[in-house]
């Protein structure tokens, strides 16, 4: 779906908070117009963030303004969710729903509302500047064109994947959607070296930074396995074979894969307990 079908869509949101106000944006960007949205959205303050960023009006509470939706897109808690739905259900029967909650399973979203039109999507924070990745899960209700609007709107979010299994929708949260964090983390640990061995913090943070951009970029444009990448930068006896030894040394890779895991199981228990 183009830009141009954007331009006929409604879209509400249910929750105004960073992910939905990047996909907010990004929608402006696209064509959209202020006037294309309904905003459920109970805190004051983001309300009036919305609008001073987007010039946007929001409502504190669910009402009739949401039955001309085509799309409503779901970015509350998801501890709040079935509470947000309850109030929405009976106004949004035809519409897609989009849930962006992280752990809320598709099969309690369509109880709530009462529909088989969900698609739920795992967002990472990089879509806060379009450069996102987003994995997606629709439920046998969703048509190809109910499809083809999650692909235009998610996608002025940046890149995104589509999966038949919603259970691997765990996974995506553990690689991508924490992902962000554990990259932010490893930029931490650079800066703090780079500090102790005499460089200033702006000198630290732009190479740890840059160093990252360059090497992700490089390995988005190559066929080639992760591991020949990194041997090439590799020479027995240098400098990086002496900083790789030492965190093969200490289980480094062992223990990060192992954290991955830790955050996949958590995104299971988060279905279970909220949804």
């Amino acid at each position: 779906m183009s830009s141009l079908h954007l331009t006929k869509t409604h879209i509400g949101f249910i929750g105004g908070g960073n992910m939905a106000s990047a996909i907010i944006g990004g929608l402006l960007k696209a064509g959209m117009l202020p006037a294309q949205f309904t905003i459920v959205e109970p805190f004051e303050a983001t309300r009036d963030k919305l609008q001073a960023d987007f010039c946007i009006g929001s409502q504190a509470t669910a009402d009739k303004a949401l039955t001309r939706c085509d799309l409503v897109l779901w970015a509350v808690k998801p501890q709040v969710f079935k509470e947000a739905a309850a109030p929405v259900a009976a106004l949004t029967k035809n519409a897609l729903h989009l849930s962006v909650a992280a752990g809320v399973t598709s099969s309690s979203i369509a109880a709530w509302l009462g529909t088989q039109r969900i698609v739920r999507a795992m967002p990472n924070t990089p879509a806060l500047i379009g450069q996102g990745i987003t994995g997606l899960f629709a439920r046998e209700g969703v048509s190809d064109m109910d499809r083809a609007l999650v692909d235009a709107v998610i996608g002025v979010t940046g890149q995104h994947l589509w999966f038949d299994e919603e259970s691997k929708l765990d996974a995506v949260t553990a690689i991508s959607g924490s992902g962000p964090a554990y990259v932010f983390y490893f930029l931490e640990a650079m800066v703090e070296a780079a500090l102790g061995m005499g460089l200033t913090e702006d000198q630290a943070r732009s190479l740890a930074t840059s160093t990252f951009a360059g090497s992700t970029a490089l390995a988005a444009s190559s066929s080639e396995p992760l591991s020949v990448l990194r041997e090439r930068v590799t020479s027995k006896g240098g400098t990086t074979y002496a900083a790789l030894t030492h965190m093969e040394n200490k289980e480094v890779k062992a223990t990060f894969v192992a954290a991955m895991q830790a955050a996949a199981a958590r995104a299971k228990e988060l279905g279970a307990q909220f949804g």
